[in-house]
């Protein structure tokens, strides 16, 4: 699974990355996090026509983690992450998928494995030489509690763990090249036989990026999500373990 992530890029470099408008909705600017838990407010990436030209634009707007449809109950679950294998049959996903399928940038993962005296060690999961993964994300849209303004939400993809990530837990964020992005993220709602290639595709070049992570123990700082200071870098770096 993905239970926490981090994000140490800022909104201008996110924005230049993805070659993106800042979405108009109100909100700060994104700043580097180094431990994003869930129900947290962070940047997805969205493709959509724009209204004047009807040109395709990407933009960066705010999401909250865990997906909250329009038609789910307000005490319903609000999951974090979706099955690769499912996420085209799960009724919780599978309108997400046709039509509302984003990017959640992160720069790397948490993980943890439990230990002979029963507590946990956090490993960081991460590219080899660092930068910009691209997890495939589902979004999810409701009205406010006014009728104002959109809520959105996400959830991310996991799949199968492979190499690096696998020698700390059996699931992993699937993720996309800069390649794949157009393709993801395209709007308009695919007919069947465009979204088993989808589907089939992302499976293919997440397990090809799963091949260049890396993985690294770090400080147990990161285990209380609530106290630890989400701005310190320190957070990620290796530790030696005793």
């Amino acid at each position: 699974m993905c239970g926490r992530f981090v994000l140490d890029y800022d909104q201008a470099g996110l924005l230049h990355a993805y070659v993106a408008t800042k979405a108009d909705r109100e909100g700060p600017d994104w700043s580097p996090v180094f431990s994003i838990a869930p129900s947290t407010l962070v940047p997805v990436v969205r493709a959509h026509f724009d209204d004047d030209g009807g040109e395709l634009v990407r933009t960066l707007e705010p999401a909250r983690w865990g997906l909250r449809p329009s038609w789910a109950k307000e005490k319903g679950p609000r999951p974090i992450n979706a099955r690769y294998e499912t996420v085209t049959t799960n009724g919780m996903f599978r309108g997400s998928f046709t039509s509302q399928r984003v990017v959640v940038p992160m720069t790397g993962y948490y993980e943890w494995v439990e230990q002979k005296d029963g507590t946990k060690q956090p490993y960081f999961v991460h590219p080899n030489d660092g930068g910009l993964l691209n997890a495939a994300g589902l979004s999810a849209a409701r009205r406010s509690e006014g009728g104002e303004s959109w809520d959105i939400t996400f959830t991310i993809i996991t799949r199968e763990a492979k190499d690096a990530a696998g020698e700390v837990h059996d699931r992993m964020p699937a993720y996309l090249p800069s390649g794949k992005l157009g393709e993801w993220l395209a709007p308009g709602k695919p007919d069947d036989d465009e979204k088993a290639d989808l589907h089939q595709g992302l499976g293919e070049v997440s397990e090809e990026i799963a091949a260049t992570l890396v993985t690294h123990p770090v400080s147990r700082e990161v285990n209380n999500a609530r106290k630890v200071d989400r701005t310190d870098p320190s957070l990620i770096e290796p530790i030696e373990l005793g």
